[in-house]
Parts: structure tokens; C-alpha cells; sequence
């Protein structure tokens, strides 16, 4: 189902931009974390943050694009979902936990596997509990992506996706264009910094010296992201691990947040309601921008509409 999301933005927060930086600038009270590391099969780890200890559902956060625990989207939300009684957990991807992780590959908006590996975690140590996953930016698009895969058998009780891509060479693309590229410069800045890091420890696809040179995400996604990720360049990668052509296969009740106003992409990203299973609902606002949807002055649209969602699906338990 597609649909009109019920949000009016803050008068004083017109446009995409200000709906983008506001409320990421603003700040966030959060709950306190636990940190619990993971170790992989592959030798590599995770870190997990836990929210305070609640004896409601369990909802586990995956954040976007170089975020973590500590972006003012997640913290917000976690305290949320403490204060409603939600078990909250956030999982970082690797390498976004503030310590290098230990194998030259990180992550992508491909990665399912690893979500995978979390979610069955979480699951074990809370079996009593039903789940629900929160996907932000390109952990909506990784979430949504695993969902919707071939005999996925997901564990999962219900799921939200907010400002996804949904098609990653257009979203690149739209990333550098305009003020966008604004964006795009802070991202990029982060990214080669985190290769810079690991290259003094391990060897990577990418000399150094040349990561200067790559100055916008298609450079440094042909470069970095798709031969560390096993895609055969970039075209493959933005191919391959967009999800939009996965949401028919949706089987667990989820909500699709988006803003047609998102300076991440174009309007053109969003899918049209005969690509959805009968188990998404898509929920379209004018404006909210890029993981923003604030209403008023202190007002967080996106949270309050997270846990009403939540509350429905879990109305005995929430």
C-alpha cells in the first residue's frame, strides 16, 4: 500500500535542507548503553549497544551511512523506546562502533548477512520477546533488502524503513548535484578517513595517496566499497544491493517513511504501489527531507510515528 504520511513540517523548517540538518544538529537526549561485542565466524566483530533494560518488545536499530549509537536520530529514538518500554539495541556496522574493525572489508547497503547474524543474537538472548527491526538511510535499504530476499525466513515480527535509497545510482547521482553535494562532502570526508585508519594496520584496494581523488560516492564506491564487498565495480554494486526490486518479496508487516523532498535522492526512487507486497505500507510526505520529519519545536514526528506503528503491531506487549 501507498500512501500520504501524516506530517506538516515545523513552519520554521521549510524545504529539504533544514528539515535534513535541524534536527541532526540539535541536541539529543539519550538513553544510557550497555556495549556488548560480538564475535564473528569470519574473525571480525560487531558491537551491539543496549538501551535500558525493559520488559516490552525488543527493537533493534541499524543505523545509515557512517552512523552509530551516538547520530542524534538514534539516540532520540532509543530514548523513545526506553521511555515506552521497549527493549532497544542498536547494531553498528563495522567499523562505525569508534574502533576499526579487522578485516579490510566494512559494510555496504548490500549487507544482509551480518543483520542476519544479529538479529538470530538478539533473538537467543531474548527468545520470549517478539522483534522488531528499525532500518535508517542505507540500514533501511540493507533491512529491506534481507527481507524481501529469495527463502529469507526472517525471525522478525515487523519492521520500519525510513529514508531509504531504494535505487543507489540514482540516489549517487542526485548526491551530486546542488546543495547535495554538501552531503555528500561530509560523508565522503568520513569514509576516507576510516580507510585512511585501517590502511595503517592492514592493505587495502586503494592506495592512500589516491583516496583524495575520489570526490564524489561513485568514484569511491568503484574504488573501495565494491571490490571490498564482492561486487565487480560499481554499476554492480548500485545493481545489485539496491532493494527496490526486492520489495514485492516483503512478507513481515512493514512501514516505508518518506519524504518526497529527500536531497539524498530524487522522487523518482520511489516505488510505485504495484512494487510492494501487500504486507508494506508506504508512507509519502512533501516534505520531512533526509531523516528529518520534525513538526514543531522539539516535535519528532518520525518517533512518535515509529512507536504508533510499533504499539499496533505489538498493542498486548508495548
Amino acid at each position: 500500500m501507498r500512501g500520504t504520511a501524516a506530517f506538516t513540517p515545523a513552519w520554521w523548517l521549510p524545504g529539504p535542507h533544514l528539515q535534513t540538518l535541524v534536527p541532526n544538529l540539535l541536541p539529543r537526549r539519550g538513553a544510557p548503553l550497555r556495549r556488548e561485542r560480538l564475535e564473528l565466524p569470519d574473525t571480525d566483530f560487531l558491537d551491539l549497544d543496549w538501551g535500558p533494560a525493559r520488559p516490552g518488545p525488543l527493537v533493534l536499530l541499524l543505523h545509515g551511512l557512517e552512523g552509530s549509537s551516538r547520530s542524534p536520530y538514534a539516540a532520540g529514538l532509543m530514548n523513545r523506546l526506553a521511555q515506552a518500554d521497549y527493549q532497544g539495541v542498536v547494531m553498528h556496522f563495522r567499523g562505525c562502533s569508534g574502533e576499526p574493525n579487522r578485516l579490510p572489508r566494512s559494510y555496504s547497503a548490500g549487507e544482509t548477512g551480518d543483520i542476519r547474524y544479529v538479529v538470530d543474537h538478539v533473538r537467543a538472548c531474548l527468545p520470549d520477546r517478539s522483534l522488531g527491526v528499525v532500518g535508517v538511510s542505507l540500514g533501511g535499504n540493507a533491512l529491506l533488502r534481507w527481507l524481501g530476499g529469495p527463502s529469507t525466513g526472517t525471525p522478525v515480527d515487523t519492521a520500519i524503513a525510513i529514508s531509504v535509497p531504494f535505487d543507489l545510482a540514482r540516489a549517487a547521482d542526485r548526491m551530486s548535484r546542488g546543495f547535495s553535494r554538501v552531503y555528500q562532502w561530509y560523508l565522503l570526508a568520513r569514509l576516507r578517513r576510516s580507510v585512511t585508519r585501517k590502511a595503517r594496520y592492514m592493505t587495502m584496494p586503494v592506495e592512500v595517496s589516491a583516496l583524495r581523488h575520489l570526490r564524489d560516492f561513485r568514484a569511491f564506491d568503484n574504488a573501495v566499497t565494491a571490490p571490498l564487498h564482492g561486487y565487480r565495480d560499481v554499476d554492480d554494486y548500485y545493481s545489485r544491493a539496491s532493494c527496490r526490486p526486492l520489495l514485492s518479496g516483503i512478507r513481515v508487516p512493514t512501514l516505508i517513511l518518506h519524504a518526497e523532498n529527500d536531497p539524498f535522492m530524487c522522487p523518482d526512487v520511489i516505488p510505485e504501489a504495484h512494487e510492494l507486497s501487500d504486507s508494506v505500507r508506504l508512507e509519502i510526505a512533501a516534505g520531512g527531507g533526509h531523516v528529518g520529519f520534525m513538526d514543531g519545536f522539539g516535535g519528532r514526528w518520525l518517533e512518535r510515528r515509529c512507536l504508533a506503528w510499533l504499539g499496533e503491531r505489538f498493542p498486548a506487549e508495548g
